[in-house]
C-alpha cells in the first residue's frame, strides 16, 4: 500500500484558497478596431457612409495597396457588410470644448441615434461614448454631465454591447469615483447591477507607474470593481508625457512598447481585452500612399505584439485595417491550423504543443473567422477537424 503524509482535508483547504487565482479569459468576439468619431460629426447613417468612403478610396487608389486580389475581395465584402465593428462617439479630444447647451444637445442626440440603430438592428456590434477626463473639476463635471445625459436618454435601451471609454486616467481613485457614479445611475435607470462597464485609456505615465514606482495598471483594474472590460493605449498623450518630440510620437517607439508590455502582463489574468492606439497620418489628398503604408505596418505590428485591436480615425483607414488584419490571419492560419490539427489528433512531430498553446492557436483561428478573414469551413479544412472551435 502506498503511504502519504498529507490528509485530504488539508489538501482540500489549500485547493479552496487557491481557486480564486485561476486565470480568466475574455468571452466572445473581440473587435479588430475602435472607430472614433467626434460627436458633432455623428450622422444617422454613419456606418454605411464610412463604408462607402472607404470603398471609394479603395477604388480610386487600388494600385497603391500592395496586397493580393483575394485579400482585396475579402476587404470589399467586409466594407459592404460591416465596415465598423466598434464605434466610439467622442466627447473628448476629438470633440473639444463646446458651449454647455451644445454638448448637452450632442449627448442627447448621440443617445437617440444609438437607440434608433439598436431598434433597427443596424448598430455596430459595439458602440458607446468617450466622455471627458477627470483631470480637473471642470472637465470632471462636464464629463459626468455628458455621461448622465447620454445614459438617461438611452434609458432601458442600454444594450450589453454598450461601452464607455474613460480617458486620461491617472489613479485608482479616479476609477473608483467613476464606479461610485455608475452604481446610482444603474439604480435610478432601473438597470441590473453591473450593467454599465467601461474601458480605461492608458495614456498617462502615472497610469503605468505611479510616483512611488509601483505598477499602476493592476490597481486601476481592481478599483473598477469588475466593471473594467478593456485597456486602450493612447499613443500621443503618452508619448508627449514621456517628453518625446513630435517626430518620435508614434506607436512603434520603444516607449510605447514598454507601456504595452505593462498593460499586457497586468491584464493577462484578469480577462480584460487590450487595444493599441492610433496613427494620426490620415489617407487623404496626396498622402494616401504614405498614410496607408504607415497604417498597414502599424496594424501588423500590433497584431504581432498580441494587440488584436487598435484605433481608426478616418474612413479610408478601414481599407488598410482590414487588408492588414486579413493578410496577417491568412498568412498565419495554415501553420496555426497544422499545429492545432496535430495536437487534436495526438500526432507527435517536431513541435510538442501544450494545452495553453492549443488554446492560443484556436483563439487565433477564431479571431480570423470573427472578423471575416476566413470562414468556419476554411478553418475546419485547414485544421482537418471541426473540434478546433471547442478550444477557442
Amino acid at each position: 500500500m502506498i503511504r502519504t503524509s498529507l490528509d485530504g482535508a488539508l489538501i482540500a483547504n489549500v485547493v479552496e484558497r487557491l481557486s480564486p487565482v485561476d486565470r480568466a479569459a475574455p468571452a466572445g468576439r473581440q473587435p479588430v478596431h475602435t472607430c472614433y468619431v467626434p460627436a458633432d460629426k455623428l450622422t444617422p447613417d454613419l456606418s454605411r457612409e464610412w463604408g462607402a468612403q472607404a470603398l471609394a478610396t479603395l477604388d480610386a487608389h487600388r494600385e497603391l495597396l500592395d496586397v493580393p486580389d483575394d485579400i482585396v475581395a475579402r476587404v470589399r465584402a467586409k466594407l459592404e457588410r460591416e465596415p465598423i465593428e466598434d464605434l466610439r462617439i467622442d466627447f473628448e479630444d476629438g470633440y473639444g470644448s463646446r458651449p454647455e447647451p451644445v454638448e448637452d444637445a450632442d449627448a442627447e442626440r448621440a443617445a437617440t441615434t444609438l437607440a434608433a440603430w439598436l431598434r433597427a438592428g443596424t448598430a455596430p456590434a459595439w458602440s458607446g461614448i468617450r466622455f471627458k477626463s477627470f483631470d480637473t473639476r471642470t472637465l470632471l463635471e462636464r464629463g459626468v454631465r455628458t455621461l448622465d445625459i447620454f445614459l438617461t436618454a438611452l434609458g432601458r435601451d442600454i444594450a450589453p454591447s454598450l461601452v464607455l471609454t474613460f480617458p486620461k486616467v491617472t489613479s485608482p481613485a479616479q476609477v473608483s469615483a467613476l464606479c461610485d457614479l455608475l452604481e446610482p445611475l444603474e439604480d435610478r435607470l432601473g438597470l441590473p447591477d453591473g450593467a454599465l462597464h467601461f474601458e480605461i485609456q492608458i495614456e498617462t505615465v502615472q497610469s503605468i507607474v505611479d510616483v512611488k514606482g509601483r505598477i499602476t495598471v493592476p490597481r486601476l483594474i481592481s478599483a473598477g470593481r469588475g466593471r473594467v472590460t478593456g485597456l486602450h493605449f493612447g499613443t500621443y498623450d503618452y508619448t508627449a508625457e514621456c517628453g518625446l518630440d513630435a517626430a518620435q510620437q508614434h506607436l512603434a517607439h520603444p516607449a510605447c512598447d514598454f507601456a504595452r508590455h505593462v498593460m499586457q502582463v497586468s491584464a493577462a489574468a484578469a480577462g480584460i481585452r487590450l487595444s493599441d492606439g492610433s496613427t494620426n497620418l490620415l489617407p487623404v489628398g496626396d498622402d494616401v500612399e504614405h498614410a496607408w503604408r504607415t497604417h498597414y505596418v502599424l496594424v501588423r505590428r500590433s497584431l504581432e505584439h498580441g494587440f488584436h485591436q487598435s484605433w481608426d480615425l478616418h474612413p479610408a483607414q478601414l481599407v488598410t485595417r482590414y487588408a492588414a488584419v486579413y493578410g496577417y490571419y491568412l498568412e498565419t492560419a495554415p501553420a496555426s491550423a497544422r499545429r492545432l490539427g496535430a495536437y487534436l489528433s495526438g500526432r507527435t512531430g517536431s513541435v510538442a504543443d501544450e494545452p495553453a498553446t492549443a488554446r492560443a492557436l484556436a483563439g487565433t483561428l477564431r479571431r480570423a473567422v470573427d472578423c471575416g478573414a476566413l470562414t468556419e469551413a476554411e478553418v475546419t479544412a485547414l485544421v482537418g477537424s471541426d473540434r478546433w472551435s471547442a478550444h477557442a
